[in-house]
């Protein structure tokens, strides 16, 4: 049986996005998961936010979500403009290392699910050094569509890890098509995490905390790894910009 919580949400281009507090967010987290609930939470930041703007079937899986933070701080911005004061950010990488820390003092199992089985392996070894009690199990997926049997073979897995939850980095938006795909049928607590497995596993540098808050980490990203990230972040940016200013200038909220 699953448990409702008050739910305050924003619409930011369309995406209906939660207004909460990193620690709100872990609590109904961490109930839905110890309960075993099917639930799956979106990571949304500039990036998923236009993607939704120009995609309705994506944007239907976006605002189906049991839970959508603001990831990245333009799209909290734009729920404080909307009426949510104090809204801060709740980015993938800090929400899956505090979710860890809590899982292991609580005895909760994760599954970690995506990305390469190199970076798996780093991720693991970074885990355990952190959290000693964690109970983890990793899983790299071939990067492929799977069959129905491989994909069935694959839930079995997760439900025979006894995981709370599922952290899903499979990119966007492979990895919210996923999740929706699954709800119904993972009885864990599916959040896609995006790039936080290579952030945590040490493959990919992660900004500065002084660039983290202020706004600046996709600059970060971008000075790292300009030819794969400059369209993403220069168009996507002034798409936000765009699309923001239109919104905020017709009074729709």
């Amino acid at each position: 049986m699953k448990t409702e919580l008050n739910r305050k949400t924003g619409t930011v281009l369309g995406a209906r996005i939660d207004a909460l507090m990193g620690d709100a967010a872990q609590d109904r987290l961490m109930i839905w998961a110890h309960g075993r609930e099917s639930r799956y939470v979106t990571i949304c930041n500039v990036h998923v936010v236009v993607s939704a703007s120009r995609d309705a079937a994506y944007r239907d899986i976006i605002n189906a979500s049991d839970m959508a933070t603001p990831d990245g701080a333009p799209v909290a911005w734009m729920l404080r403009r909307l009426g949510f004061a104090g809204q801060r950010r709740i980015s993938g990488p800090d929400l899956m290392w505090a979710l860890c820390e809590r899982c292991a003092e609580s005895g909760l199992p994760v599954y970690c699910y995506g990305s390469t089985g190199a970076t798996l392996a780093l991720l693991e070894q970074r885990l355990h050094a952190a959290f000693p009690d964690l109970k983890m199990t990793m899983e790299s997926p071939p990067f492929r569509a799977l069959s129905p049997e491989e994909d069935a073979a694959a839930v079995a897995r997760i439900h025979a890890s006894g995981a709370g939850i599922v952290f899903v980095g499979l990119g966007c938006p492979k990895q919210e098509r996923w999740m929706a795909e699954h709800r119904g049928r993972v009885n864990a607590v599916m959040i896609g995490v995006g790039a936080a497995f290579d952030f945590h596993a040490g493959t990919v540098q992660r900004a500065p905390a002084w660039m983290r808050d202020n706004g600046l980490e996709w600059l970060h990203r971008l000075l790292s790894e300009p030819g794969r990230l400059w369209k993403r972040y220069l168009v996507t940016n002034t798409l936000f910009v765009v699309g923001a200013a239109r919104q905020l200038l017709s009074g729709k909220s």
